[in-house]
């Protein structure tokens, strides 16, 4: 099937089987490597990216379900060669280790703070809740999170 969607601000038309998840179009296709794949069942958040605005998984959604749509990869949240505020906080606090969960973390906690610059502690763990982290024990995440709250508008 022919699809057509924009991917870090920029039209794709892709020729895709109806089975392909977005996650492989993206990695494979789009060769958009920074989207990781690990449990390939929605529970890791690894794989995760922003479609209209909203964290989703890509590994359970369907290429063609993307036609029509704006999607956001963790290469689409910066457009030049500096790290954005988030990633810097992410860096600053030690945020990361082997870096295979860094993406989907980045791109749910930039969903996050684009709706609600002022989450607090306890919102951020809820919605980094469905991000598996294997290294850091998700405290730095947490503090980079909060960290780079005011780069989104967060009251001081």
């Amino acid at each position: 099937m022919l699809i057509k969607f924009e991917v870090n601000g920029t039209p794709a038309e892709v020729d895709v089987e109806p089975r392909l998840s977005l996650a492989d179009c993206l990695r494979d296709t789009l060769h958009l490597t920074g989207t990781h794949l690990g449990c390939e069942h929605g529970v890791c958040g690894a794989c995760t990216v922003i479609v209209n605005g909203e964290a989703v998984r890509s590994c359970l959604m369907l290429a063609v379900q993307a036609d029509g749509e704006n999607v956001v990869t963790v290469e689409g949240l910066s457009n030049d060669e500096a790290l954005t505020p988030l990633q810097a906080a992410f860096r600053k606090h030690h945020a990361l280790q082997c870096g295979f969960c860094t993406p989907g973390m980045i791109t749910t906690a930039h969903a996050l703070l684009s709706e609600e610059p002022n989450a607090d502690a306890d919102r951020v763990r809820e919605v980094l809740s469905g991000n598996i982290c294997r290294c850091t024990g998700y405290v730095p995440i947490i503090e980079a999170v909060l960290a780079a709250r005011t780069a989104y508008g967060a009251d001081q």
